[in-house]
């Protein structure tokens, strides 16, 4: 390719990804499936801008794959692993053998050979580790049960590549010739199991404990001492030049001895997690990471075959069909048996049912080894690019079809008969914010019902001692039921902005002589608790930024008594500014117009009330003007 060329390409594959990632992620689709659909619309079935380089751009995009496992085993440091021994080898490998046994069944009854049948079933058993992680990732889903199961999952899947490249030459039907799969499918670099073939099993062995072995050990001594020269230097691009050099040389080794150099990486990631050195890494290598993932999935996009698609659609659809049915079928069944909360098990299932890239690495190096005819080979890896396209699909269906329902069944559990219902105060909402204001009550002697919705939350309240009751606050009979007629005030401290609306409406409609006093998550959720009735909002982060603000203000050379009496000023202007604000809902040009001259009638406050205190500085200490009448 010219260099000209090269320029054309590398501007068409930029300009795809930044105009169809926000538009993705604006619909709610997510930036994976934004990057699988720009590579759909420029590549040879679409507007035809991109294809004849597709194998070299994938030689290229398969290195963010790499990056992104050196940086997730950076995360991991050893004690996780341990942690996570038995999530790794025993799900994740009952996945690998349960799913290769299920789909080399079904190809033997579709009248493929055992040899070809094991071989198709080992490498659909990969999932898609860049679709998955990032796809979690972004939906903060990495550190609940199923994030965790499913990384154990693709962690193991990794791992068994290797085994399965070396199996794979064993399954032969005839006699290896030079195979190439056609110029518009999506074609890996396979790791170079022959590479040292002519070597004794024992030296080729003693090679690669050497290779993974020096891995541990350089990264364990050698690299604190050499980051710690480079940073000396204070020139940030040469960190990120060590970084990459780092990475880039693992996989080179790696790949030289005829292992995966993804692989490579994570191990030494994992290595390398409690090195001081780390978050410098992490920052440095991130952005590389995130542009060549998007160069990634751009290819995917751009590879699938639709000609095929076209002539047998019943054919290719089947099998992205079953791919899905029997792996969603497998991984449901393993999380039942290791004892997964349903919702969690779903999302572990539908996270994990699709095809991985390492499959493309294995469909290739099984051709070129005759394991499998092109005709196979052909259909199969348009199956499993158009599974992983599907994926982010299936997890938005996840989200907004399926997970809803456990929500609502929660909301629809009958909630607890409620017999403390002569208090004072009721508290909607028991969690790290009502927990403040309950405590400080009860220790002042005043009985509270508690009211809480979680009900993992709610079992661990009561093994503390605590008296909670589970049920919506946002019914009304409930309200009733919890004493809402004769108490003096309710405190809604619920963590879901419009939940909390919806009590204050209902409270102050039904039970107008109750005092509400309201947990607001912004201002502009302050604006609409004002405006449906709240008496006293509490914005969650106002008061401790409040304090924070003093205590840089007497860092910055102010007397303490002057901080604090600036602070409120602040407070007491903010309190008044909130509620005329409220007062303007709908018309932003007046919000914007009115925000902009209080931040200036503040500053003026501010100043002039510093000229006063100058002249008369006993008077600092008296801040009973600033205090609003009952």
């Amino acid at each position: 390719m010219s260099n000209q060329g090269f320029f054309i390409q590398a501007f068409i594959y930029l300009l795809a990804a930044v105009l169809s990632v926000p538009i993705a992620k604006r619909l709610g689709l997510g930036s994976v499936l934004g990057y699988l659909l720009a590579g759909v619309i420029i590549g040879p079935f679409g507007l035809r801008f991109v294809g004849q380089e597709g194998e070299d751009v994938m030689h290229f995009a398969e290195f963010g794959v790499v990056m992104m496992l050196f940086l997730v085993g950076l995360e991991l440091q050893p004690t996780l692993l341990w942690r996570l021994r038995m999530p790794i080898l025993g799900l994740g490998g009952l996945q690998v053998g349960v799913t290769a046994l299920v789909a080399a069944g079904i190809g033997l009854l579709a009248g493929l050979s055992w040899q070809m049948s094991l071989a198709v079933g080992l490498i659909l058993a990969m999932s898609s580790t860049a679709i998955v992680l990032q796809t979690l990732n972004e939906k903060g889903l990495m550190k609940t049960d199923a994030g965790q199961a499913s990384f154990s999952v693709l962690l193991f899947q990794d791992i068994a590549v290797i085994p399965i490249l070396a199996l794979l030459p064993l399954l032969a039907i005839r006699k290896s010739s030079p195979v190439s799969l056609a110029s518009n499918q999506l074609i890996f670099v396979a790791a170079e199991t022959t590479k040292h073939a002519s070597l004794p099993a024992w030296q080729q062995a003693l090679l690669v404990l050497g290779t993974v072995g020096g891995i541990i050990i350089g990264g364990r001594f050698l690299t604190r001492p050499i980051f710690r020269f480079i940073a000396v230097t204070r020139q940030r691009e040469v960190f990120t030049a060590m970084a990459l050099l780092l990475v880039i040389g693992i996989a080179i080794a790696m790949q030289n001895i005829g292992l995966s150099p993804a692989l490579g990486t994570f191990v030494a990631g994992v290595v390398l997690a409690e090195n001081e050195y780390r978050h410098e890494l992490e920052s440095d290598i991130d952005p590389f990471k995130g542009l060549l993932l998007g160069l990634f999935f751009i290819s995917v996009g751009a590879s699938i075959n639709f000609n095929l698609l076209i002539q047998q659609p019943l054919l290719i659809l089947g099998l992205v069909l079953g791919l899905a049915v029997v792996k969603f079928a497998v991984l449901f069944g393993l999380g039942r048996l290791f004892r997964m909360e349903l919702s969690q098990n779903l999302l572990f299932a539908f996270a994990l049912a699709q095809g991985g890239e390492f499959a493309f690495v294995l469909f290739s190096f099984a051709l070129q080894n005759n394991v499998l005819t092109p005709a196979v080979s052909e259909s199969l890896v348009a199956a499993v690019a158009l599974s992983m396209m599907l994926t982010p699909l299936i997890m938005i269906f996840n989200d907004r079809v399926v997970q809803p329902r456990f929500t609502l069944a929660e909301i629809e559990q009958e909630a607890d008969e409620i017999d403390d219902n002569e208090n004072p105060v009721i508290i909607a909402g028991f969690g790290r914010f009502g927990q403040v204001a309950g405590r400080l009550l009860i220790a002042n002697g005043y009985k509270v019902t508690l009211l809480e919705q979680n009900p993992a939350q709610i079992d661990l309240l009561r093994r503390f001692g605590w008296k909670v009751f589970y049920g919506d606050a946002s019914r009304l009979d409930l309200l009733r039921a919890a004493g809402a007629n004769q108490a003096r005030l309710m405190i809604v401290a619920i963590d879901d902005p419009e939940k909390t609306v919806e009590v204050v409406r209902l409270v102050s409609k039904h039970f107008p002589h109750l005092k509400i006093l309201a947990r607001a998550t912004d201002r502009r959720h302050a604006y609409e608790l004002i405006r449906r009735g709240a008496d006293v909002i509490q914005r969650e982060t106002f008061e401790s930024a409040l304090e924070l603000g003093t205590e840089a203000l007497k860092l910055l050379g102010s007397r303490s008594y002057k901080a604090h009496r600036a602070a409120n000023l602040f407070r007491d202007h903010d309190e008044k500014v909130l509620r005329e604000m409220a007062l303007l809902e709908g018309d932003e040009t007046a919000i914007i117009a009115r925000a902009r001259q209080m931040s200036q009638d503040l500053a003026q406050l501010l100043q002039s009330d510093n000229r006063e205190l100058t002249q008369d500085v006993d008077r600092a200490w008296d801040i009973s003007a600033l205090r609003r009448s009952p």
